[in-house]
């Protein structure tokens, strides 16, 4: 998939490559109390990253394989 954006209430929250779907739907489910962040009605979407986010994690892929990291092993960058 390509780089998606995590909403709540329509604000960016961080964006993610998810594998799937199915990967998507396992990361909002475990990562609920996280990507709440204290407001636990708060409703949460996504969409496909902007530019400026797609930028975001891309840079922040290229860290992560600067240290030595592999690309299957990075998932997102918060926002």
């Amino acid at each position: 998939m390509k780089p998606t954006t995590i909403l709540i209430d329509d604000a960016p929250r961080c964006v993610v490559r998810p594998l799937d779907m199915k990967d998507l739907n396992r990361f909002t489910r475990n990562g609920r109390p996280y990507l709440l962040a204290g407001n636990p009605e708060g409703r949460l979407s996504h969409r496909e990253a902007d530019a400026a986010e797609a930028a975001r994690w891309r840079d922040a892929l290229a860290l992560h394989l600067a240290w030595g990291g592999e690309e299957e092993n990075f998932f997102g960058v918060p926002l």
